[in-house]
């Protein structure tokens, strides 16, 4: 073989494993992000699920003091008040 061939023959070798190399790489970055983005996602569905949880534990605990409680419209008995008595 030639000088020339040789050389064409180390660039292409070299060029060809870079190329896999680089590929290979490449790959793996992109799984690494996709698997954050499930990591993210399970973050949050996690974190709606707690926000869920308050929201049905503050409403139960509203309930719970509105029976205790007597709640009147003050605004019906204001307006019932500033009324002349005819």
């Amino acid at each position: 073989m030639s000088r020339a061939s040789k050389l064409t023959l180390a660039g292409t070798s070299l060029f060809a494993v870079g190329t896999v190399i680089m590929v290979h790489f490449q790959q793996k970055m992109e799984k690494e992000a996709m698997h954050q983005g499930v990591v993210r996602d399970m973050e949050q569905q996690r974190i709606k699920k707690e926000r869920q949880l308050d929201f049905e534990m503050q409403k139960a605990l509203e309930e719970e003091y509105k029976k205790g409680q007597t709640v009147r419209d003050s605004t019906i008995e204001s307006e019932a008040q500033q009324l002349p008595n005819r």
